[in-house]
């Protein structure tokens, strides 16, 4: 976190508990995801919100400009507070809105979803799209808290708490080969959420990206190794139709693991292991975009600099490395 900020992360809520967090010296307006909208009203009566759609094709300056006006018929001000209620895409909106009201107004998270309380929610990546390429425009802005309710997670189809299981796959391939065993090890209450094993896999990934992101808030490092699977992830999503984020990084991450035995840094074990523990969670390892389509959409990644990009690999279950390559290399 920035320096001099410490962003409290409460894990395990009940939905009861939420209520009591909410700063009441200030004037609080929600931005929600609409699907969420009925849990939202039993744990915040009274508070004012604003709705949207969480969908991928919202994710843009227009969508900004339509909530900022709904923020100021709602006569928010500097010292207003903006709470957002839902999943990565809605935390991601809701953190652009807020750092760019007014030239910046506080707010907090409430992530309902396992993808969004492990990943999306933390580290102050606020971003939106452009002309349907991921998170071109964005700040680092952080959030004065992050609510974490294990009764949210109750709400999930299974696909969205699988796509959920990508990040939490990717951060212990990224940086504890312990997590990456212990969800193996533990895949069927994991996969049936167990309270126990639920709780240790998302307090162990946050207190993994969060130590990450202390020490390179600004991702010009160590942090970009959080981009593990992303880059074919976000290309997959550029050009694909109705694919998940963490469903698209799941195939990001499998590539990633061929990518890195074929350059002879991983073993063909350890690949194995990954495409195995993807599959159990019914997460895609391949896709039939052709490779011009995915090319293309990579051609416009952030992390590309002239006809290099910095793509991250795996030496080891729980290591990640960066390295430069022309683009092209992965055709």
């Amino acid at each position: 976190m920035p320096a001099g900020k410490t962003v409290p992360v409460i894990t395990g809520l009940a939905a009861a508990e939420l209520a009591g967090y909410i700063p009441a010296d200030a004037t609080v307006i929600a931005v929600i995801d609409k699907q969420v909208e009925a849990w939202f009203l039993r744990c915040f009566a009274g508070i004012p919100y604003i709705t949207m759609i969480a969908d991928e094709g919202l994710k843009t300056l227009d969508t900004i400009e339509q909530l900022s006006a709904g923020l100021l018929d709602a006569g928010a001000d500097r010292d207003s507070f903006l709470l957002g209620v839902g999943g990565g895409l809605l935390c991601d909106i809701t953190g652009f809105l807020a750092a760019t009201y007014m030239r910046g107004i506080p707010f907090g998270f409430v992530p309902t979803t396992l993808l969004a309380q492990v990943d999306a929610a933390l580290g102050g990546k606020n971003g939106v799209n452009l002309r349907g390429y991921k998170n071109m425009l964005g700040t680092f802005t952080h959030p004065d808290f992050i609510l974490c309710s294990t009764d949210a997670l109750a709400t999930l189809t299974d696909r969205l708490y699988n796509a959920g299981m990508a990040e939490i796959i990717k951060i212990a391939l990224v940086a504890d080969a312990g997590l990456f065993t212990f969800i193996e090890q533990h895949a069927e209450a994991i996969a049936g959420r167990h309270p126990e094993a639920l709780n240790h896999i998302i307090g162990r990934a946050i207190t993994l990206k969060i130590e990450i992101v202390e020490r390179d808030e600004k991702e010009k490092g160590e942090r970009r190794k959080l981009n593990l699977g992303h880059t074919v992830g976000h290309a997959i999503e550029c050009t694909a139709g109705d694919i998940l984020h963490g469903e698209a990084v799941g195939i990001g991450l499998a590539c990633a693991a061929a990518f890195s035995q074929r350059q002879g840094w991983l073993s063909a074990a350890d690949t194995e292991r990954i495409i195995a523990l993807l599959q159990y969670f019914h997460l895609p390892t391949s896709c039939t975009i052709p490779a011009g389509e995915l090319h293309n959409a990579i051609m416009h990644d952030k992390k590309k600099s002239g006809v290099m990009l910095h793509y991250i690999a795996l030496s080891a279950i729980g290591h990640a490395v960066e390295t430069d390559y022309k683009l092209g290399m992965m055709d």
